[in-house]
């Protein structure tokens, strides 16, 4: 890992709901709404700045399910999740509001998900030599790891107490998946995703599509080279040809809600990015409301200034 102080950029949501499904319900709001996702999104966000002392650093939120510019593309798209009901609304907000008041810049858009936030603020970053960390379990952010020194970051933390982590650079991608992470967006394309209900061309799996996109750079590669993908050494390759040709569409379709968009008009720079001021006496106030011990205000504070 370079010696630089990476940027660290939290796909949110991952962790939020992480706690979510982990944490008992032991925290509650003054509403005696449950809280126990936000104490441990929180302890999270502590852990990080107190073991990694960041210089730089954002959160995405994801606040477009339904309404995400790909859901016109395919209405279909993420339509296997629910809408989260208003218990988890709350706390999803209220994670929102912790990061803001620890002076963690803290992004969401109803037209874009916070894979695109991330994308764009990595796009930013870039112009930079330091590394950036993307915090996240979601295998499509491999595709925003363009530099060596970029790097999947998955910190994991088990109720606060500090676990193993896994890294990984392009190399690892590579290992995983066996395509480039530029590649990634052509492999989920054919093989589809189906997390994010995103479909994929039938009787291609895993192992086709990496084969495929070792023997030609891309999608558009092998469609020039249709007809030479029957002397693939790929089982079942005499097929290929019929199958990619009958799902043209499809596949271009997929392509597209597949590509992280990384040119977001945010309008910021490295310098946005860095790790602000704590509002102290609202995060104090935050925390009672949610149930909070004081002993957490005090870590908190420790840790913040």
């Amino acid at each position: 890992m370079s010696a630089l102080t990476p940027a660290y950029l939290i796909d949110a949501s991952i962790y939020i709901f992480r706690y979510y499904f982990s944490l008992p319900d032991n925290w509650f709001s003054e509403d005696d709404l449950p809280t126990a996702a936000v104490y441990g999104y929180t302890t999270f966000l502590l852990q990080l700045i107190e073991q990694r002392q960041p210089t730089t650093i954002s959160a995405c939120y994801d606040e477009s399910l339904n309404t995400c510019f790909r859901n016109t593309l395919y209405p279909d798209y993420k339509s296997s999740r629910e809408l989260p009901d208003p218990a988890l609304a709350f706390q999803l907000n209220s994670c929102k509001k912790v990061s803001q008041l620890m002076g963690i810049k803290s992004f969401a858009s109803p037209l874009y998900e916070a894979d695109d936030l991330l994308g764009t603020l990595a796009a930013t970053l870039r112009t930079e030599p330091a590394p950036i960390a993307i915090l996240t379990r979601d295998k499509d952010l491999g595709q925003l790891i363009k530099r060596p020194q970029d790097f999947l970051w998955d910190p994991k933390f088990k109720g606060g107490n500090n676990g193993g982590t896994q890294y990984q650079h392009d190399k690892d991608i590579i290992e995983k998946f066996g395509v480039k992470p530029s590649q990634l967006i052509d492999y989920l394309a054919l093989v589809g995703d189906s997390i994010d209900d995103i479909p994929g061309v039938p009787g291609i799996g895993p192992k086709t599509a990496a084969g495929l996109l070792q023997a030609h750079t891309d999608i558009i590669e092998i469609f020039r080279n249709i007809g030479q993908l029957h002397s693939l050494p790929i089982r079942g390759a005499g097929k290929l040809a019929d199958k990619l040709t009958e799902h043209t569409a499809q596949i271009a379709m997929a392509r597209q809600l597949a590509t992280i968009v990384e040119d977001i008009p945010l309008d910021v720079t490295k310098n946005d990015l860095a790790l602000g001021l704590p509002d102290l006496p609202a995060l104090e106030g935050l925390f009672q409301s949610l149930g909070f011990s004081k002993a957490l205000y005090q870590r908190a504070e420790k840790v913040l200034k």
